[in-house]
């Protein structure tokens, strides 16, 4: 396990708020749609996906108060943060309201079309 320094922290703390641009409450509401649950990778059918369990983890995260976060937690941060880079360079061309796409980067926080 690779031990990070208290400024790899607060960059992950960063750039995870910059990628999270939902809010708890979003989130939340959003990971209970049809449209949240029908996406992502599961291991086996009825399985929650990955995106959807990571979806849970951002919600705690973004309602987490103070500054006291848990390796596991930064570990979560970077994932997510990893994530949304790597999904945000596969945007499909045109519109991408009703796309698994987008679908997929809410479940992990990020809503496409609150991009500038």
């Amino acid at each position: 396990m690779a031990h990070h320094t208290a400024t790899d922290n607060e960059t992950a703390l960063r750039e995870f708020r910059e990628a999270v641009n939902m809010s708890a409450k979003e989130l939340d509401a959003w990971l209970k749609t049809e449209e949240s649950k029908s996406v992502g990778w599961k291991e086996h059918e009825g399985d929650e996906s990955t995106g959807h369990q990571s979806g849970r983890a951002i919600v705690e995260l973004l309602r987490h108060k103070g500054n006291d976060y848990s390796d596991e937690d930064y570990h979560q941060m970077r994932r997510v943060v990893s994530y949304v880079h790597r999904h945000l360079a596969q945007r499909p061309s045109g519109d991408i309201e009703d796309t698994r796409w987008r679908y997929s980067l809410k479940n992990w926080g990020h809503e496409p079309l609150q991009d500038k």
